[in-house]
């Protein structure tokens, strides 16, 4: 059971194809996985692909009722602005379902992400597992890649806007000189 003080962000990994998302819990200060799994849209047609993604982010937020979402930017390669735009509809089915479940959204860029979990903006798939890994003291590492990259960015929103404020908050609190 978790309790009244713990905080749940679901990470988004948005995808046309597959979306991944990753639950996790915060109770002070300790992160647990809650689920991690992939929304696969159908569809040939991008609006049929969009319904899809729509029913099934709104279903997960339904059944975990975040605190907050955490979604990966676009990461836009020069040689591919087409597939930018098309991700670009997915990330906006996901901040559409938030904001329709009245949760907040939080967004991250994926070079900051890697950097944050592992000290490099370029890490590789394998590499980021294995942080998710670490970071969540999993037996094994999280698997589909599209699951494991939003486990990240749920990761990634609890250290850079969180645990970051909650330390500099604590930082600027009156210390007792006794």
């Amino acid at each position: 059971m978790i309790g009244s003080d713990a905080l749940r962000i679901i990470g988004f990994d948005p995808g046309l194809n597959v979306t991944g998302y990753g639950v996790i819990v915060v109770t002070r200060g300790k992160l647990s996985l809650i689920e991690a799994g992939t929304v696969r849209s159908r569809g040939v047609s991008l609006e049929s692909r969009l319904a899809f993604i729509y029913a099934g982010v709104r279903e997960v937020l339904e059944t975990f009722k975040p605190s907050a979402v955490a979604v990966e930017d676009l990461f836009v390669h020069a040689q591919f602005p087409r597939t930018a735009v098309l991700m670009g509809h997915a990330r906006g089915v996901i901040c559409l379902a938030a904001a329709l479940a009245d949760v907040s959204v939080h967004h991250y860029p994926p070079t900051r992400v890697k950097r944050m979990l592992t000290g490099s903006g370029r890490a590789g798939k394998e590499q980021m597992q294995a942080a998710i890994q670490r970071e969540l003291s999993l037996p094994h590492i999280p698997k589909p890649a599209d699951a494991a990259d939003a486990l990240a960015v749920a990761i990634a929103d609890y250290h850079m806007r969180i645990r970051l404020c909650n330390t500099m908050t604590n930082d600027k609190a009156p210390r007792n000189s006794a």
